[in-house]
């Protein structure tokens, strides 16, 4: 976690939060924290599913693995 917090105030629909408290087992903060990771990982994915196609990659397992 980054040493830099915010404290916020936000209205969720609490279906939603209890949902997401019972798939993560964690408490609010960190089901919120979590989330807000999981966000960024998938911009991350799309950003690079993009680029498929656009680069060329070549591996030697053999060469490398030496």
């Amino acid at each position: 976690m980054s040493s830099r917090l915010r404290k916020i105030t936000v209205n969720v629909p609490a279906d939603a939060l209890e949902a997401a408290v019972r798939v993560t087992g964690k408490g609010i903060t960190s089901t919120i924290v979590e989330g807000l990771h999981e966000l960024a990982r998938r911009s991350k994915r799309s950003a690079l599913r993009a680029l498929r196609g656009k680069m060329r990659f070549e591996l030697d397992l053999e060469e490398s693995r030496r």
